[in-house]
């Protein structure tokens, strides 16, 4: 399952399987060039995206200074 939109606690922090966290921004390239690798994994794995641009606080929170990061 892709998730777009979600509450970072429940749907992250505190889910009782693994999820793979993408922190992208729509202008980056090689962020871009992951998508189609990051949807075909959200077929069978969670998968939650961050827009560096929109959480900015989130992306912080974990360190992150550069993109992508997962």
């Amino acid at each position: 399952m892709l998730l777009e939109e979600y509450k970072w606690k429940a749907d992250v922090l505190e889910s009782k399987e693994p999820v793979l966290v993408d922190f992208w921004a729509p202008w980056c390239g090689p962020c871009r060039a992951l998508e189609p690798s990051l949807k075909s994994l959200a077929k069978e794995f969670k998968v939650a995206k961050v827009n560096v641009d929109t959480n900015q606080p989130l992306a912080a929170r974990y360190g992150i200074s550069s993109i992508p990061a997962l």
